[in-house]
């Protein structure tokens, strides 16, 4: 993942739960009380910091029924001194509906149970947002290091997740939807590169990166550089595997970057994004120059030199400004951007 970079649909979670609870409390004298608590008390949801094993009985010597990794939720059912019972993981099913093979479903069944009393947040524990984004933080930074936490980052994607869902007013709920969004892009575009369609030069014959919680930041903080940054990701989708040599390519990409930047004039990407649209156009120049296509040759250097210079008076202090300038001037002596520059 890059620079540590920084939607599970609830509506069914009252449903799911109340199932659950049909079916595990029948005999019990108290289940419609804890139905209503599970089912559909949203003060009741909460997750977990550490993983919390679940047991049979308020008993640590008891029978272990299931593990509760952090982020994933609970349903605070009961209360009683040092222990909490709970229904654990009800938040599986949904997770795996959307992208089966992101979590481990083995590994996290839905159970009703007992969990010890500690490391568990909910909507109404105090200052419970910035306790979830910090321990979300330092597990996003362990994942950047070697020798990282096998699930470290997929910790991190639901506790952020957690933060808009619990806290939805929060100064930190926008930053942490982007950031879950974002670990959950990283990690799926990671996966798609080791295929070997990643090499496709067509981005319809590749599977997309999922791309829910990415548009969900962007409804939900419409004109935010949150939403600005999740529009740049979901360019991933439309970019060519493999160029083969073709200006096809970077002909396509050169135009979705810049009407990016267009559409987002002042977001945390833009010098970015008209970087890539320069150095594409600079690409073009030597595929044009070896087809001995001299018009379109001249128009894409063209185009590489003013880009540079509308990079260079928006964003004067940008790195991609200076390389830009560079990209120009390699184009104006002659130099080949892509492939060999040697004379």
């Amino acid at each position: 993942m890059e620079e540590p970079r920084r939607v599970l649909k609830h509506g069914r979670f009252g449903l799911q739960c109340a199932l659950i609870l049909l079916g595990s409390l029948a005999a019990d004298a108290q289940s419609r009380k804890e139905q209503a608590a599970a089912g559909y008390d949203r003060a009741a949801r909460a997750t977990v910091l550490h993983p919390a094993n679940v047991y049979v009985a308020a008993d640590a010597g008891a029978q272990r029924i299931s593990l509760v990794t952090p982020g994933h939720e609970v349903v605070v059912v009961e209360r009683n001194g040092e222990w909490v019972r709970v229904f654990a993981n009800t938040d599986t099913k949904e997770q795996t509906e959307d992208k089966p093979d992101f979590v481990d479903e083995e590994a996290a069944q839905p159970a009703s149970g007992w969990i010890r009393n500690k490391g568990i947040v909910g909507p109404t524990t105090p200052t419970g947002d910035a306790i979830l984004y910090g321990t979300a933080a330092s597990l996003e930074d362990e994942a950047t290091r070697p020798n990282a936490p096998k699930d470290a980052a997929e910790e991190a994607h639901l506790l952020y997740r957690r933060i808009p869902d619990y806290f939805p007013d929060s100064p930190l709920a926008a930053e942490a939807a982007w950031r879950s969004a974002d670990i959950r892009w990283q990690l799926d575009r990671r996966d798609a590169s080791t295929l070997p369609s990643a090499k496709e030069q067509e981005a319809y014959l590749r599977p997309a990166i999922y791309d829910g919680e990415m548009k969900q930041v962007i409804k939900r903080y419409p004109g935010t550089r949150f939403a600005a940054m999740a529009a740049y990701d979901l360019l991933d989708n439309k970019l060519c595997g493999d160029w083969q040599g073709l200006p096809k390519c970077p002909e396509m990409e050169a135009g979705l970057y810049e009407k990016y930047a267009r559409e987002f004039p002042d977001g945390p990407k833009t010098a970015e994004a008209l970087y890539n649209a320069t150095y594409r156009e600079g690409v073009l120049v030597t595929m044009y120059t070896v087809d001995e296509n001299r018009k379109r040759a001249e128009q894409a250097a063209g185009k590489t030199a003013d880009l540079a210079a509308e990079m260079r008076a928006k964003f004067p202090q940008s790195d991609f400004s200076a390389r830009a300038t560079s990209l120009a001037f390699r184009v104006q002596q002659g130099i080949p951007v892509y492939g060999s520059d040697r004379d």
